[in-house]
């Protein structure tokens, strides 16, 4: 359809239990590795919820709309969103997006893990990709957010940008009952696998767009070179919080993300595309 108009590394475990994958940038911005922590054993069960805070600051609203408004207006008007653009309609792209969409008109988005959209610039550069991704491509439709950490405020604001803010954390677990467009930024590996999982069907997976960190880069350094022997994480938490995605690795097309300027790296690098690609139910083995 036309438009309308790092690499991962492995620590030592926390007092706590927890394994940290580390995710570099590259260069001088090593040094603000963002880290993503695993609970072993953590129960993912479903829970209603309501932001801690239940009070609407008109001043805090009106401010962080400017905020919101003044990033679209910058991503809009910036080469990397001419290049994200432009990846988003070249054939093999628009070709997996047509087929994800199927009959349907419209692919809803979901957002899950965007952050605090007040406190951080990253978190607002990504809604506003999102929703100019809306603004742009008619078959985009409504879009339905969730972060935990959302306040009150801006949980208003993102319902006077036309989203809806989930009252259930889902801990990920959507099972796509019709075509979805699951948008998901730099979230924890766990919450990726966690979709996976809800999805792991033929129907289910093909009716899925993904945008969030790189399968490629997961596959890649779930093992590594200690003293040129392979060691492999395999049977450690951290391995177990990535297994369906490794397993999707053999089925899907991923299409990286140029960020092509620094002024985006911290938003969107490492981030792909993801589509699967399925046949039959033999496709889905885990080992």
């Amino acid at each position: 359809m036309a438009a309308s108009t790092k690499v991962l590394a492995l620590e030592s475990p926390t007092q706590t239990g927890e394994w940290t994958v580390v995710l570099p940038r590259k260069g001088r911005h090593r040094r603000n590795s963002r880290k993503i922590t695993i609970a072993k054993g953590q129960q993912q069960e479903q829970q209603p919820w309501v932001p801690t805070d239940l009070k609407i600051d008109p001043e805090r609203q009106s401010k962080l709309m400017h905020k919101i408004q003044a990033c679209m207006k910058k991503i809009e008007n910036s080469q990397f969103f001419l290049a994200f653009l432009d990846q988003m309609q070249i054939p093999k792209v628009l070709n997996h997006f047509h087929r994800v969409l199927g009959s349907e008109s419209q692919l809803q988005m979901v957002i899950y893990g965007i952050g605090s959209i007040e406190s951080h610039e990253t978190p607002r550069l990504q809604l506003s990709l999102a929703l100019l991704m809306k603004r742009k491509f008619s078959w985009i439709g409504d879009i339905e957010v969730f972060d935990p950490v959302l306040s009150a405020t801006e949980s208003q604001v993102l319902e006077d940008l036309g989203c809806s803010v989930l009252s259930l954390n889902e801990q990920g677990r959507r099972e796509a009952k019709k075509s979805t467009l699951f948008f998901m930024p730099h979230c924890e590996a766990e919450l990726y696998n966690n979709l996976l999982q809800a999805n792991w069907g033929v129907e289910s997976l093909n009716r899925i767009a993904l945008f969030g960190n790189s399968f490629e880069t997961y596959e890649q350094h779930v093992s590594f070179k200690y003293y040129d022997q392979e060691v492999s994480l395999m049977n450690s938490s951290v391995a177990e919080s990535v297994t369906h995605i490794l397993a999707a690795r053999r089925f899907i097309d991923e299409f990286r993300i140029e960020t092509i300027s620094d002024d985006y790296f911290a938003a969107f690098h490492d981030s792909s595309w993801h589509f699967f690609k399925l046949a039959c139910e033999n496709e889905l083995q885990l080992n």
